[in-house]
């Protein structure tokens, strides 16, 4: 019996939020990607409820941004409660925003799931195919070939790479025999998700009542998340929660009947993180790669972080751009972050939704304490205890005293080659790109120059005082309408500044360092013909 099979470029596995997102990253270049999802449509559960900066950014990248923004709250934050119900503190995000988008945005997934697979299906270069249930993979460095039943029955698809992004019971992970180190917490905690609720902030409130400790986070057009924990005797993981029970534990807030009810679960939370991310041409990302607690609300961020690092990477290889080591710093720059902000959403849960009357009062107080100063204020307010994205590993030729590993900020800056003032992404693209700031004394290095433009990276200048570069052979110069494009430079007077494609500071060098950093940043790139990327193909 013949079989059916497929040749693509990439496969997903997994076509929730994370792997549709990684999808519209691929696409946008052309090559052929395929997403396979067991279920028989896009998920009707409102599980992750806030999309941050970041992700909106990465989503700007994929051309999804302007959409995408239509079914948020923007710009919201969280506010804190002490044990008595009053309010500890605010947090939320500097303005202007850094990134360009607002930190903090609620959403219904089920909703962010309706627009990515609907967007999917208006790119000819991604197929995304429902009730298709991988069952084998070989993975290997030179490709993958996997199995997967559909209402065909078994099929066949071979590809360059395959993402597996399908979820905390992951398949692909499964089978690439990836183990998981961390823990399992044994606190059951109700989620209800309401319809037709009066809440209307545009914030998230976490009430840190030990007697009930609980998170309230209104959403778009009457929404409303709201998660309770239980204790002994109200329910437990995987059983029906009643409406009385509901109910009950609304009642401060709301009446409930049962057609206000979006979704109710009871669930424990899990703080796991893959041994390893890559096996062959197979890479986990989302919750197949990482699984956190709910209360930083950084679970589905982290599965666009881990979309937004490694879909460049993938892409440049399978063009022909980028050597094949290139895609080992994927697990080396996203590892520690992720595990990070796991401890970080652990140490909240333990804090912040603490049930010891005892630890409240003290964590009550040390917070009241330190906000009576301006950088215990600051720390709280604009939520520096969130885990630094910078890493240290992996594609970067780091040089003494110039930061790098972290993203650039994205300002808005007038740009002298279009007179126009835009966002810095829309400017650079979706490429490489080279500033040199505050140092026009002598032309652009030939070589530099000569490099650049063979391997297409777009290059600025960016002054930061009264003195404006003359007849540069850059492709524009920045100059900054608010004061964000010096904050973001400052750190880098003298220098020039390498950003990759996802945005993070590759290397930063002096004029005198050129030789030395020039040695390391062009090994990573392959000057070879690009080979052409394939068609979806059946056979």
């Amino acid at each position: 019996m013949h079989m059916p099979h497929t040749e693509v470029d990439f496969v997903v596995v997994g076509a929730g939020p994370v792997g549709m997102t990684a999808a519209a990253l691929l696409s946008e270049s052309g090559f052929s990607v395929l997403v396979l999802e067991k279920s028989a449509t896009t998920s009707n559960e409102p599980k992750a409820i806030s999309l941050d900066d970041e992700s909106l950014r990465t989503y700007a990248q994929a051309g999804l941004a302007e959409k995408i923004l239509s079914l948020v709250v923007p710009g919201t934050g969280t506010a804190y409660y002490g044990a008595d119900g009053n309010l500890l503190f605010r947090a939320g995000a500097e303005i202007p925003y850094r990134l360009g988008y607002p930190f903090k945005n609620p959403f219904a997934q089920p909703d962010l799931e309706r627009l990515l697979v609907n967007e999917l299906g208006r790119r000819p270069a991604v197929t995304v195919r429902f009730n298709a249930r991988l069952t084998e993979l070989d993975s290997s460095k030179d490709g993958i070939r996997a199995s997967f039943t559909s209402e065909h029955g078994t099929e066949t698809v071979s590809a360059r790479f395959l993402l597996g992004a399908d979820g905390g019971r992951s398949t692909v992970r499964s089978l690439l025999g990836i183990t998981m180190s961390g823990r399992a917490h044994d606190e059951n905690w109700l989620v209800v998700d309401t319809l037709g609720d009066s809440h209307g902030e545009r914030f998230g409130m976490h009430h840190g009542n030990p007697a009930r400790p609980h998170v309230i986070v209104p959403g778009l057009n009457g929404r409303c998340r709201y998660e309770f924990r239980l204790f002994e005797g109200e329910g437990n993981a995987g059983d029906e929660p009643s409406l009385a029970l509901l109910q009950s534990v609304l009642a401060p807030y709301r009446t409930l009947t049962a057609a206000e009810i979006d979704r109710a679960v009871i669930y424990r939370f899990n703080g796991l993180i893959a041994d390893s991310w890559q096996r062959g041409s197979s890479f986990l990302l989302g919750d197949a790669a990482h699984m956190m607690p709910p209360f930083a609300g950084q679970g589905l961020n982290s599965g666009i972080r881990d979309a937004a690092n490694l879909c460049w990477k993938l892409l440049a290889v399978a063009a022909g751009h980028a050597p094949e080591h290139t895609l080992a710093s994927y697990q080396s720059e996203r590892f520690a972050h992720a595990r990070a902000t796991i401890r970080l959403s652990e140490r909240l849960g333990r804090v912040v939704m603490t049930t010891s009357p005892r630890l409240a009062a003290f964590r009550d107080e040390a917070i009241e304490r330190a906000l009576t100063t301006e950088e215990g204020r600051d720390f709280f307010e604009h939520m520096r205890y969130r885990p630094d994205p910078r890493f240290t590993e992996g594609l970067l030729a780091a040089t003494a005293d110039a930061p790098t590993g972290r993203q650039i900020g994205q300002p808005r800056c007038f740009d002298t080659s279009s007179a126009a003032v835009s966002l810095l992404d829309d400017l650079t693209g979706s490429g490489w790109a080279l500033f040199r700031v505050e140092q026009f004394d002598e032309a652009w290095p030939t070589e530099l120059m000569d490099f650049v433009a063979a391997v297409g990276i777009r290059t600025f200048d960016v002054p930061l005082t009264e003195i404006f570069p003359r007849a540069s052979s850059a492709d524009g110069a920045l100059v900054d309408v608010d004061g964000r494009l010096f904050a973001e430079f400052e750190p880098y007077r003298g220098r020039y500044v390498l950003v990759r494609p996802d945005h993070v500071v590759a290397a930063a060098w002096l004029p005198i360092e050129l030789d030395v950093v020039f040695a390391i940043i062009r090994e990573w790139w392959v000057t070879s013909p690009t080979p052409a990327p394939r068609e979806l193909t059946n056979a």
